[in-house]
């Protein structure tokens, strides 16, 4: 049974930094992510990478006619970032903390799927953040 809540989404932002490489069950599952918060009319914010499975999250959204944001830290893009325009916009940022202060300012709610060093980064950062009252919005692994 789904809790309720009087708490509206409108904006999702999801983090992962994951290469997925031979396990195609998760590619799979980011795409479905992308289709359903599109499909619920709802606006992705991601961490602006070309690669990963948030990056084919971004794009299940954006084709499907939501609204994209990728924010991203300046000294990472051109680790990230291919010679492509980015999928919907994209918010450049000097650094990972103002990239996680800014993931905060634009987004309701939290998605973490599999990912890298910076994925866990953000967890933990976003979880001390959360238990030191800094915000007060959901995240969920």
């Amino acid at each position: 049974m789904a809790a309720s809540s009087s708490k509206q989404f409108k904006n999702i932002c999801v983090l992962s930094g994951f290469h997925y490489g031979k396990y195609k069950e998760f590619v799979q599952a980011a795409v479905d992510l992308g289709r359903v918060i599109a499909e619920r009319k709802l606006h992705l914010v991601y961490g602006g990478s070309e690669r990963g499975l948030s990056r084919l999250v971004s794009e299940a959204v954006f084709t499907r006619g939501s609204q994209v944001l990728g924010i991203i830290p300046k000294p990472m893009k051109p680790l990230v970032c291919m010679s492509g325009p980015p999928i919907g916009e994209e918010l450049v940022v000097s650094s990972m903390q103002e990239r996680i202060s800014e993931m905060i300012n634009h987004a309701d709610a939290f998605i973490f799927l599999p990912g890298d060093l910076a994925t866990f980064e953000a967890l933990i950062t976003f979880a001390s953040w959360a238990h030191l009252n800094i915000h007060q919005k959901p995240s969920v692994c």
